[in-house]
């Protein structure tokens, strides 16, 4: 019996030893994230960014007038397929390698580095093969089927693209949800005719991809400056911190407003616009844990090596001061998108494609308050920005121990 208990004693002693030396071997910001994320709300808030990103990506499936499947005269063909532009093989094929880079075990930046390299080659491929039609006519597969063309046909679970005003059904415009004998609109439609729950489906891309590029921007830009301010110090520092003093007395709002009114109304203009403006926070971020990151011993070791200066900065020292960024991109990402929601809720968004804020705009267009388009695209901006801001305190909280919340 003895030998037994030393026996299980001695493997709970080495089990402890090897989650000892795991959690040793991981870097500050891997133990951040992995507490941050303990907690419910930052649980909640990368569930439902999980959920609108797949469905941002997989919106031509589950929102599409052209049939997913038909077969006509016996022959079986993809009328989505044939539609698909070039961003959407590209959004399939990153989406597809994070889900299969998550179960890697391989360093962060090998993983940027991999993802950027399958992004940037399937964008090249897409370009040369992929040429969608010019015109698209979406009645014509209605027509085809009430006229009994079809064997059968396969349609997405929102049998509506968000361009689509279903002219072929007589004089459309706002309807409220289910208001419809003869078609069913679960969000209703607005004033165009177009289905609401396709356009949210779609403009779902724009709220993500505006957020995640602008704030991509912002933090290359903002890392870069902000780890040559602290490590350098001296005269780098003191013309970092006013080239950052400038960039945040420009007003990004205004600066966006300009823009629209004097140029065109582009959605990659408005994201290089929102990330040039806001890296000066990030860039004092950076500053400060470097200056602090750059006394310690294994920042001296690596500089009396002889190493790189871009393998000190991003390699050794990243890594451990990076967590207090990761906390003011998540509030950054949810700024972007509320830029973005407000341009659009003033007239001065994108003109022709879906925008969650575009929506919220028609709700009070009309004589009456069209509470269905206020609701579903405001309550889709209200949950996409307080799950940002969830996930961004639970990583303040696990940043700073005196800002933790009590269990009670």
């Amino acid at each position: 019996m003895n030998n037994k208990a030393e026996a299980v004693e001695a493997e709970t002693t080495q089990a402890e030893m090897q989650l000892s030396e795991r959690a040793a071997n991981r870097s500050y910001a891997a133990q951040v994230l992995r507490e941050a994320f303990t907690q419910w709300g930052a649980r909640f808030g990368l569930f439902w960014i999980a959920l609108l990103a797949a469905v941002a990506v997989f919106a031509p499936f589950l929102a599409n007038s052209h049939p997913l499947l038909v077969s006509e005269g016996s022959v079986v063909s993809s009328p989505m397929l044939r539609y698909m532009t070039i961003g959407d093989f590209v959004m399939l094929s990153v989406f597809i390698t994070v889900v299969i880079l998550l179960f890697i075990n391989i360093r962060f930046y090998k993983k940027a580095l991999i993802l950027f390299v399958m992004g940037t080659l399937t964008a090249i491929i897409a370009f040369m093969l992929v040429s969608p039609p010019q015109l698209t006519v979406y009645d014509q597969y209605r027509a085809k089927q009430a006229a009994g063309d079809y064997e059968w046909v396969i349609h997405a679970p929102v049998p509506y693209s968000p361009k689509d005003y279903i002219r072929d059904e007589g004089d459309t415009g706002l309807e409220k949800p289910l208001g419809s004998e003869s078609r069913t609109h679960w969000f209703g439609t607005e004033e165009n005719g177009s289905d609401v729950l396709s356009r949210m489906i779609h403009a779902s891309r724009i709220a993500l991809g505006i957020g995640f590029v602008a704030t991509g921007i912002a933090m290359l830009i903002g890392i870069i400056i902000g780890g040559l301010m602290g490590f350098f110090s001296g005269i780098v520092d003191m013309v970092g911190m006013r080239l950052v003093e400038i960039f945040e007395a420009v007003p990004t709002l205004f600066l966006l407003l300009t823009f629209v009114a004097f140029f065109d109304r582009s959605l990659y203009a408005m994201m290089v616009i929102i990330g040039i403006t806001s890296w000066p926070g990030y860039a004092r971020f950076v500053r400060a844990e470097f200056l602090r990151l750059r006394q310690q011993e294994f920042v001296q070791a690596a500089t009396a090596c002889g190493l790189p200066l871009r393998s000190i900065l991003f390699r050794h020292m990243l890594p451990n001061g990076i967590a207090p960024i990761l906390v003011a991109a998540s509030f950054g990402v949810a700024s972007a998108i509320l830029a973005e929601a407000t341009l659009s809720f003033l007239g001065l968004g994108l003109v022709d494609d879906p925008s969650w804020g575009q929506m919220l705009n028609q709700a009070v267009q009309s004589s009456t308050f069209n509470w269905w388009m206020a609701f579903f695209p405001g309550g889709a901006i209200f949950l996409t920005v307080f799950a940002y801001n969830l996930m961004g305190e639970a990583l303040r909280d696990a940043i700073d121990p005196n800002l933790k919340k009590s269990a009670s």
